[in-house]
C-alpha cells in the first residue's frame, strides 16, 4: 500500500476491506490529487474512480485539518448518490469524518441536521446546490466557507449538455463564496478528448491552474478490437426479442438496455408473460418504484432488469452476468458504459448481445461496433452559446444575493466564458421584460420572474432542462410513476388502460387540475407512451460508418446467421445510394430526388438551410439524405453548390422549437433562436461534404 495515504486509511483498507493493493488508477491519482492539481481520472465502469479521488482528498483533509464542508461530491443522478453514500460514509468514518447526502428526496429533518452539524463531505447534484444557494433557510456563506475541492462523477454526462454549463457556473459562484479556487477532480469512463474535457471542467481557472489527465491502461490501439464478447443478432420484433431473452442464459442475471421508456414497458410486460422474473427502471417510474426494482434485482439471481440509460451510469445493481442491448445506443461512449457493467467478477468477461428489431437498427449497430473496434469514442463537446443558462444564472444570483450591482454582476462567475462580453444584452432584456427590477444601481428579482419561475420557492429555476407535462399515476396513495397526458385524452372504447412498471392498470379517476390519475390493477391491455426522447440525431462519424457497413465493412464480432442474412439484404437494397468516393443524387422509389450525403442530421440541417434554391421547400432531411426539388438538374446543381461552402447558413428555427429550450422566454427571441440554430448546425462537416464529389444518377 502507498505510504503517502493516511496510515489510518491504509490500515482499514488492508485489515477491514482485505485489500492487498490499490488499482492502477488509484495509485496513479494519489500524487496529482494530493498536490492539489485539477485532474480528470479515466477508467472503465467499476474501475475504482471514486476511491481514486477520495482517498488522497481524505488524506489531505486529515493532514491539513480541513473544517466544515470541505469536499463536494457531485453526480448527475440522485440514485447514484444514494448508492455511493454508504461507501463514502464508511471511508470518511475511518478518519473520524462525516459524509452527508443532500438532494430533492432527502427529508427536511435530515437537511436541518446537516445545517446544524455540517458534514465534511457533501454528496449532491448541481441543482440541489443551486437550491441551497437561493434558499432563505441556508446561510450559504457560512455553509460553503470551508470548501476546498469538488469531485464531479460521470463528468462526461454533464459536459455534453446544458447541465454542464450550469455546473460550471454554480462552481464559480461557490469559489467566490469560499474565497479561494476550488480543486476540481472529474471522474469519467473513456472519452475521445480527455484533455479538452479537463480544460472545460477547470472553467475560469483553465489557464491559471495546473491540471493532469490520469488514465493508466485505458488506451486501445487503433484497428485493434477492445476486449469483449460481443454478439450481433437480428430478431425482427420486440416479441421475438422477448422470446430470445427468456430462452437464453437461464439462471443468470441479465440487464437489458432499451432506447425508449415505451420499449422498456412493452418488453417488461412480454417477459413477465413468459414467466421471467422481470424488473423495470426508467425516468418516469417513481423513485420508490425504481429503488425497489434495483434492490430486488441486486438480491436476485435468475432475473432480468429492463432499463433505459438510467442504469448506464455507475449505480450498483449487483454482480451482472449479461448485458443485452435492444437495437443500438446513439453513441460509442454509451455502449462502453453499458458494456462495462459486465466482466467485474474474476474469471468473467465483458459481454453484450445486440438484439436488433429492424434492418436499419442492425446496420446502425454494426456501424457503432465498427467504430468501437477501432478504439474511437466521441469527443465530449459542450453545447455552444448557452445564453439561456446565462439568463438563468443572472436570475439565480439575484435570488442568492437579494440584490446585485448592475456593474458588478459579471464578476460573480470569475470571467467564465459565457458571461464575458455577450451577456450584457441579456441583462438589458431581463430588465425590459420585468424579470429584473433596477433601482439605485442595483438589480433584483422582478415581477415577471416571480410569476413565471417563483412557484414552490423558485424550484423551477434550479433545473436547466424542460420536460413535457406528465400526469402522476397513483395506486391508492402510492405513486407508480408518470405518463404522457395523451394517454388520458385520446378516444378509447371501453375502459382506459395504462402500461406502467411492466403491468397493466385500469384508470378509475382523473384529477385534471392537479394532474393526477388513479388506477387499479388490470390483467392486460395497457398502453405506454411518452412524448420526446427515444430518438437521437446520429453524428457524422457514425453515419459514415453506416455507409462503410453498407459497402461491405464488418466489425470483428460474432454475427448470427440471421444477422448476416439480413445485413446482406440491407446492402443489396441500399447499393444504389452508397459510393466510397463521394455523395450521390438518386431518385427514390417515388421519383423524388434525394441527395445521399451520409453526413449526420446536423450537417444535413446546415446543408438544407444553405441550399434553399435546390432543396425541397419542406426541407425533408434525415441523418443520411436530403430531399431535393424535382426540377434539379446536374447543371442547376453545379450552379447552386459552386460557392456554397463559403456561405454556409445556420438552420432556421421555428417558434415551436423554442419551447424545448428552458428559460428561452427570458431571452430576446433572436438570441434564443440563435442558440438553437448554433446547436443544430455542423458547419465543418457540411463544408467537408460540399468538398466531396457528387454523382448525379439518372434512372
Amino acid at each position: 500500500m502507498p505510504a503517502d495515504l493516511d496510515p489510518v486509511l491504509v490500515y482499514h483498507l488492508v485489515n477491514t476491506l482485505g485489500w492487498r493493493d490499490l488499482r492502477e488508477l488509484q495509485r496513479a491519482a494519489i500524487s496529482p490529487v494530493s498536490d492539489g492539481l485539477d485532474a480528470l481520472l479515466l477508467a472503465p465502469t467499476a474501475g475504482g474512480k471514486t476511491e481514486a479521488a477520495l482517498f488522497p482528498l481524505l488524506t489531505r483533509m486529515a493532514e491539513q485539518r480541513w473544517t466544515g464542508t470541505s469536499v463536494l461530491y457531485l453526480a448527475p443522478l440522485k440514485a447514484l448518490l444514494n448508492n455511493l453514500h454508504p461507501r463514502i460514509e464508511r471511508y470518511a468514518g475511518w478518519l473520524g469524518r462525516r459524509a452527508g447526502v443532500w438532494h430533492g428526496d432527502v427529508g427536511a429533518s435530515r437537511r436541518r441536521a446537516m445545517l446544524h452539524e455540517q458534514p465534511d463531505l457533501l454528496l449532491t447534484t448541481p441543482e440541489s446546490l443551486e437550491s441551497m444557494l437561493v434558499s432563505t433557510k441556508v446561510d450559504h456563506r457560512l455553509f460553503f466557507s470551508g470548501l476546498r475541492a469538488v469531485v464531479v462523477d460521470e463528468v462526461h454526462a454533464f459536459a455534453g449538455d446544458d447541465r454542464g454549463w450550469h455546473l460550471l457556473a454554480v462552481l464559480e459562484r461557490l469559489a467566490r463564496l469560499a474565497g479561494r479556487p476550488l480543486q476540481r477532480v472529474g471522474l469519467s469512463a473513456t472519452v475521445g478528448n480527455p484533455r479538452e474535457l479537463l480544460t472545460w471542467l477547470q472553467g475560469s481557472g483553465a489557464s491559471l491552474r495546473p491540471a493532469q489527465v490520469v488514465a493508466p491502461g485505458t488506451v486501445v490501439a487503433v484497428d485493434q478490437a477492445p476486449p469483449g464478447d460481443i454478439v450481433l443478432d437480428y430478431v425482427g420484433s420486440l416479441a421475438n426479442a422477448a422470446t430470445v431473452i427468456s430462452g437464453l442464459h437461464r439462471g443468470e442475471k441479465r440487464l437489458v438496455f432499451c432506447e425508449s421508456r415505451q420499449t422498456v414497458e412493452e418488453l417488461g410486460q412480454l417477459l413477465r408473460e413468459k414467466g421471467v422474473t422481470t424488473f423495470l427502471s426508467h425516468a418516469s417510474l417513481s423513485a420508490d418504484e425504481r429503488r425497489r426494482a434495483e434492490q430486488a434485482f441486486g438480491a436476485a439471481r435468475d432475473c432480468v432488469i429492463v432499463s433505459t440509460s438510467t442504469l448506464e451510469l455507475g449505480i450498483d445493481v449487483g454482480d451482472l452476468d449479461r448485458v443485452i442491448q435492444i437495437d443500438a445506443p446513439a453513441t460509442v461512449a454509451s455502449f462502453l458504459q453499458r458494456l462495462g457493467r459486465t466482466g467485474r467478477r474474476s474469471g468473467s468477461s465483458r459481454n453484450c448481445l445486440f438484439l436488433t428489431l429492424s434492418g436499419k437498427a442492425l446496420v446502425e449497430a454494426a456501424a457503432l461496433l465498427l467504430l468501437w473496434s477501432r478504439g474511437w469514442v466521441e469527443p465530449v463537446v459542450a453545447p455552444p452559446e448557452p445564453r439561456h443558462i446565462v439568463a438563468q444564472q443572472i436570475l439565480a444570483l439575484c435570488l442568492q444575493e437579494h440584490q446585485v450591482g448592475d456593474q458588478l454582476w459579471a464578476h460573480a462567475w470569475n470571467g467564465l466564458q459565457p458571461f464575458e462580453g455577450k451577456a450584457q444584452p441579456i441583462v438589458r432584456h431581463l430588465v425590459e421584460q420585468g424579470y429584473l427590477d433596477q433601482d439605485g444601481g442595483m438589480l433584483f428579482i422582478g415581477p415577471a420572474a416571480e410569476e413565471r419561475f417563483g412557484r414552490r420557492h423558485f424550484m423551477e429555476m434550479t433545473a436547466v432542462f424542460t420536460g413535457p407535462p406528465e400526469f402522476t399515476v397513483l395506486l391508492g396513495r402510492s405513486e407508480l410513476g408518470r405518463i404522457d397526458p395523451s394517454l388520458l385524452t385520446e378516444e378509447v372504447k371501453g375502459e382506459r388502460r395504462l402500461l406502467l412498471g411492466g403491468r397493466s392498470w385500469r384508470v378509475t379517476y382523473i384529477d385534471w387540475r392537479r394532474r393526477r390519475c388513479f388506477v387499479e390493477a388490470a390483467d392486460s391491455g395497457g398502453r405506454a407512451r411518452w412524448s420526446g426522447g427515444g430518438w437521437a440525431y446520429l453524428n457524422f462519424e457514425l453515419v459514415r460508418a453506416v455507409r462503410e457497413v453498407l459497402l461491405g465493412a464488418e466489425p470483428p464480432i460474432a454475427l448470427t446467421r440471421r444477422a448476416t442474412e439480413r445485413l446482406a439484404r440491407e446492402r443489396e437494397e441500399k447499393l444504389h445510394v452508397v459510393h466510397p468516393g463521394g455523395t450521390l443524387i438518386v431518385p427514390d422509389r417515388k421519383g423524388d430526388l434525394r441527395w445521399w450525403t451520409w453526413a449526420g442530421f446536423r450537417a444535413n440541417a446546415t446543408l438544407a438551410a444553405t441550399l434553399g434554391e435546390v432543396i425541397d421547400p419542406v426541407e425533408r432531411f434525415d441523418d443520411c439524405s436530403i430531399r431535393l426539388r424535382e426540377n434539379v438538374t446536374p447543371a442547376s446543381w453545379r450552379v447552386a453548390t459552386a460557392d456554397a461552402a463559403d456561405r454556409l447558413c445556420l438552420p432556421e428555427i421555428h417558434d415551436k422549437a423554442l419551447g424545448g429550450l428552458k428559460f428561452s422566454a427570458a431571452l430576446p427571441r433572436r438570441l434564443a433562436a440563435a442558440t438553437l440554430a448554433a446547436r443544430l448546425a455542423d458547419v465543418d462537416r457540411a463544408a467537408a461534404v460540399l468538398g466531396e464529389p457528387t454523382r448525379f444518377v439518372v434512372t
